[in-house]
């Protein structure tokens, strides 16, 4: 997967804006590609977990286009692994590209998570 420098600027941004709680929120990607990252809103504002809440409109539109959506969240000071918590709340994503990046380590890394099996998946930047 490819991150473009601009994307994985705005996926950190968001994250040290929403201190001290993890950020969440959608990327967007062509193929391997990631094109646009959507900040959402954690809907159970805590540093511990998220809860993803898109303006509905918005997330509409997204459907609309011909991209795939992943999810991206944030670890406020644990590095860029899936918890425990990430495996067990997999919900919708499951399967699914899953974005964590560490504000603390300033790192960011890409996961599949599929009935509790955790794979990595490769992350460069353009």
């Amino acid at each position: 997967m490819v991150i473009p420098a601009a994307v994985r600027s705005a996926i950190a941004e968001h994250a040290r804006a929403e201190l001290p709680n993890e950020a969440c929120g959608l990327l967007l990607l062509e193929g391997d590609v990631a094109v646009e990252y959507v900040p959402g809103e954690n809907a159970s504002p805590t540093p511990y977990y998220f809860e993803l809440r898109v303006d509905p409109v918005v997330w509409a539109d997204l459907g609309d286009r011909d991209v795939e959506q992943a999810v991206v969240h944030s670890h406020v000071s644990s590095p860029p692994r899936p918890s425990r918590t990430d495996v067990e709340r997999i919900g919708l994503w499951q399967g699914r590209p899953y974005l964590i990046y560490s504000v603390r380590l300033d790192e960011l890394a890409a996961w599949r998570i599929a009935d509790g099996t955790i794979e990595p998946l490769p992350v460069s930047s353009s």
